[in-house]
């Protein structure tokens, strides 16, 4: 059962969703090589409690993390670990909270140092295809609307897109209905609603869509050994257009990086 939302909650959700937006933006201060997930992890949870708000993967599920942290061939759900990162890395970093009773919840995937272009164009692409999904995430269309876009897009570059794995509707539980598949047949799905929240988080792979789970039983690579790139956001439908409720722009504004690309689906500027 999907569980719309009034304008009131929606403000409270997009209060949610920017404290993730400004934890993912302290991380992007602090992401380096020789820096630890698990380091980066504890920041984490530090910034979170001292801005009044719960770290939202902690304990969910049995989660050991406040930050679920990807990398390279890593897909998602990667537990922080004590290895250095390392120059050329790449690091998927997915963090959620609860604040106000409702859950924030979006990701993002560094480059750490100087990356491999081809690694490159998967992170560009895979960020180009969550704007491709999101823009079908509107009054008239369907579930699958979304996934397909999506789907599309990343194929038409020859890239793998996840199938195991999907977004999710968003509220006052972290997962709720729908289910957000990436990949589908125009047409097909639950129709969208007015007030509807949801976190649309394109999981594309290098190489094959085929993934496996590793020994921890959390962390989740690619079979092929090849990189995975995943990105995040939570958007509403407001007036049966979306609309953002996460931010990448504090992240952008501590890696000194200038976009526009969240523009269309703000109806007001965002004050940093």
């Amino acid at each position: 059962m999907i569980i719309p939302k009034t304008r009131e909650e929606i403000e409270l959700m997009r209060e949610s969703a920017l404290l993730v937006s400004k934890t993912l933006g302290m991380i992007a201060g602090e992401i380096k090589p020789g820096v630890t997930t698990l380091q980066l992890d504890k920041l984490a949870e530090t910034f979170i409690r001292d801005h009044h708000a719960i770290p939202g993967f902690l304990g969910l599920y049995g989660c050991p993390s406040t930050l679920l942290t990807s990398v390279n061939d890593q897909v998602v759900h990667g537990l922080p670990t004590d290895r250095p990162i390392q120059e050329g890395d790449i690091v998927s970093v997915d963090c959620g909270v609860i604040k106000n009773e409702f859950y924030g919840d979006h990701a993002y995937t560094f480059e750490i140092g100087d990356v491999a272009p081809e690694t490159k164009k998967l992170l560009q692409v895979t960020k180009e295809s969550l704007y491709v999904g999101i823009r079908e995430f509107k009054i008239g269309n369907r579930v699958e609307d979304v996934g397909n876009a999506i789907q599309k897009y990343a194929e038409g570059h020859g890239y793998g897109v996840v199938r195991e794995l999907v977004g999710h509707g968003l509220g006052r539980k972290m997962h709720e209905e729908p289910e957000m598949p990436n990949y589908g047949k125009r047409g097909r799905g639950k129709l969208f609603i007015e007030g509807m929240v949801v976190a649309i988080e394109p999981m594309i792979n290098m190489g094959t869509r085929n993934i496996k789970t590793l020994k921890d039983g959390w962390t989740i690579s690619t079979r092929d050994g090849k990189p995975s790139a995943h990105f995040e956001h939570d958007v509403a439908i407001v007036d049966g257009k979306p609309e953002l409720l996460s931010t990448f722009q504090y992240i952008y504004q501590a890696l000194g990086i200038q976009s526009d690309e969240e523009n269309e689906f703000r109806k007001q500027a965002l004050v940093l």
